[in-house]
């Protein structure tokens, strides 16, 4: 008999066990290998606490009833995190004292082409979901679809796109599942991973 998953939106004094859970879900994430690649793992839980506090506060974020076990965050339509201001009033400034000078630039090195791309292929009003992690054991048991299905429904209501971005080639069929699309691909400079950008266009319901 298959377990209904029941999803709820993040209570914020779940925000370190949501950080945790994504550290452990992209630990072996080609960007997370590139970033850390030769140096101290050190501040990737820091980074995923400081993304959903801003999810919560300019967003939502989902995960399934009880202890947590998976996580999706994402930015409402108009609130994209993007640009120095953003960096400056959420605190990522601090990031390269937090996670170390050699991932913070391999870091930048990657996701600079992809908010490039953001600007230039997404909406100007859509659902951009920013992270999207299940703790390793609970993997293969249809949470993230679960997870996804919240906001998805909701830019179906309102006529709305959903855009999102990923390194790792397996998660891109899972996405199509859900209606998402390849927008574009490409290799960042320097050895960084191969990416994805995809988007989904609103369904008739």
């Amino acid at each position: 008999m298959t377990t209904e998953i029941k999803v709820i939106p993040l209570p914020e004094a779940q925000t370190a066990e949501a950080a945790q859970v994504l550290t452990r879900a992209f630990r072996e994430d080609p960007a997370t290998l590139y970033c850390y690649s030769g140096v101290r793992y050190r501040g990737h839980n820091w980074f995923f606490a400081l993304s959903v506090r801003q999810a919560l506060r300019h967003g939502e974020v989902h995960t399934t009833e009880g202890p947590v076990n998976a996580v999706a965050a994402w930015f409402s339509p108009g609130n994209l995190p993007i640009g120095l201001l953003h960096m400056v009033r959420t605190g990522m400034v601090l990031a390269p004292l937090r996670v170390g000078w050699v991932p913070f630039v391999r870091f930048v090195r990657c996701m600079t082409p992809l908010e490039r791309l953001h600007r230039r292929n997404a909406p100007a009003r859509h659902w951009y979901l920013y992270v999207l992690g299940v703790d390793p054991p609970s993997q293969g048991q249809g949470i993230g679809s679960a997870l996804m299905q919240p906001v998805l429904a909701r830019a179906d209501a309102d006529g709305l796109a959903c855009y999102l971005e990923t390194f790792n080639a397996r998660t891109v069929p899972l996405y199509q599942r859900h209606g998402f699309e390849v927008v574009a691909e490409g290799d960042p400079p320097k050895g960084a991973p191969h990416f994805w950008t995809m988007m989904r266009a609103p369904r008739r319901r």
